[in-house]
């Protein structure tokens, strides 16, 4: 009955609305790149060690010493090692790239023709040159499946916003919107001329391809970015949790095709993590996962050393083993439900959620990526008000929702920015 009424809603409010723009679809299909030529079922990520040691330099050398062009930001140790491993085990290079954070070089790799990719793997691990080894994963982002057609609105939909009423965001605005706040968002690209979000996006980083086109047609990070920082009070569209939030979106996601949900892999996922490791972000949402990842554990463990707080969509079939869901470190979002949720996985609306849409649109949307995102922003607004706690203290603001008596951990916004400053203020904080 509720779809029945949305898709009713959607239809009037379309037809009271200025004539929308030619839309290219929900996530427009980007073009070839190396990342979706990859295949997880043979491909390869292999890893050495690239410590970048000062080498001698002669004339006509780099810094580097001599590096080939296409290992630009491998030392020499890691180029030789390598090739060496390529030849032994005849390997052909798709991609390389560093990941200062670890002290490493990766490439992803074809093995040969015939080749059994698990013995291949097992006879690397053994190999002391190498430093990590692992197949070729596959990810996909957490959203309902795409509609077939979208409708666009420019009137002021606040009021149509489940989530941000039902976390009573315009309370927790009162005191904090998210100010000086830095959000990562790794996702699909997102539509960054749009009216709801220009001002919030401050960077864009695409780990897939050079299509900016495609990167701006993308949904789901479009989704999630409005959610978590629409441009509050400019008379159109809707409001964020935190519109005060800076946001960085890093395109590690892509649409294959136009009617298919958004997929990533470990090559993309891993350039993308370790892009957000070297900025200052505090905040960032992963609403996407998939199997546990030996390299993407190594960065997701990274960023929670480094005290940032990393937001987690649940599985839709629950099972939380995977990445980025199966660190204890991890804040996990689930999509509100009337069942009791495992103690350490918070609520969060999910459902018929209304957001921007790429081309400046708007629409309802559903997923466990929408609750993460929200939850995102209520990070955001705890954050700008104290910016130096930490997960533990996070989850526990997360988690003062009357609900939670019955076990449904919903989260509330304003409980948890009226409870920060109870506690700072009995704390002697200004």
């Amino acid at each position: 009955m509720r779809h029945a009424c949305l898709a009713a809603l959607a239809l009037v409010l379309s037809a009271c609305a200025a004539a929308p723009t030619a839309s290219a679809g929900r996530g427009a299909a980007s073009k070839p790149s190396v990342a979706a030529a990859m295949d997880s079922q043979r491909d390869i990520v292999l890893a050495v060690a690239n410590p970048l040691d000062p080498q001698g330099t002669h004339a006509g050398s780099s810094l580097l010493g001599y590096v080939p062009p296409g290992h630009y930001g491998a030392g020499q140790r890691a180029v030789s090692q390598l090739d060496e491993l390529k030849q032994r085990y005849g390997l052909r290079e798709v991609v390389g790239w560093p990941i200062k954070a670890l002290g490493l070089f990766c490439i992803v790799v074809e093995p040969p023709a015939g080749a059994d990719r698990d013995a291949l793997l097992q006879n690397l691990a053994r190999d002391e040159r190498v430093k990590l080894a692992q197949p070729l994963q596959d990810y996909e982002v957490y959203a309902d499946p795409p509609r077939q057609s979208a409708h666009k609105y420019n009137d002021p939909y606040a009021d149509l916003q489940r989530g941000f009423v039902e976390t009573d965001a315009a309370l927790a605005h009162e005191t904090s919107q998210g100010g000086g706040v830095h959000v990562a968002i790794v996702d699909t690209g997102a539509d960054v001329t749009h009216p709801d979000l220009k001002g919030r996006i401050a960077d864009t980083h695409n780990a897939v391809d050079d299509d900016a086109a495609a990167f701006d047609r993308d949904a789901h990070g479009t989704e999630v970015a409005g959610i978590i920082a629409a441009v509050g009070d400019n008379h159109q569209g809707i409001v964020g949790i935190a519109p005060k939030a800076v946001l960085s979106v890093y395109k590690a996601c892509w649409y294959p095709d136009r009617n298919a949900g958004a997929r990533c892999n470990s090559f993309t996922l891993a350039k993308a993590l370790a892009a957000v490791l070297d900025t200052d972000a505090r905040v960032v949402n992963l609403s996407l996962g998939g199997p546990a990842d030996p390299l993407l554990g190594k960065l997701l463990d990274e960023l929670l050393r480094q005290k940032r707080i990393v937001v987690a969509a649940r599985p839709p079939d629950g099972d939380a083993m995977g990445f980025p869901d199966n660190s204890p470190g991890v804040i996990v979002v689930r999509s509100s439900t009337a069942t009791p949720a495992p103690a350490d996985v918070l609520s969060a609306p999910g459902s018929d959620i209304l957001t921007t849409q790429p081309n400046g649109g708007y629409d309802f949307t559903s997923g466990s990526s929408m609750a993460a995102a929200h939850v995102s922003g209520i990070v955001a607004l705890l954050l700008s008000i104290q910016p130096d706690l930490d997960v533990a203290s996070i989850r526990k603001l997360l988690l003062l929702d009357g609900k939670t008596a019955h076990g449904l951990n919903q989260v509330n916004a304003a409980l948890a920015v009226r409870a920060l400053q109870t506690s700072l203020r009995h704390a002697g904080s200004p």
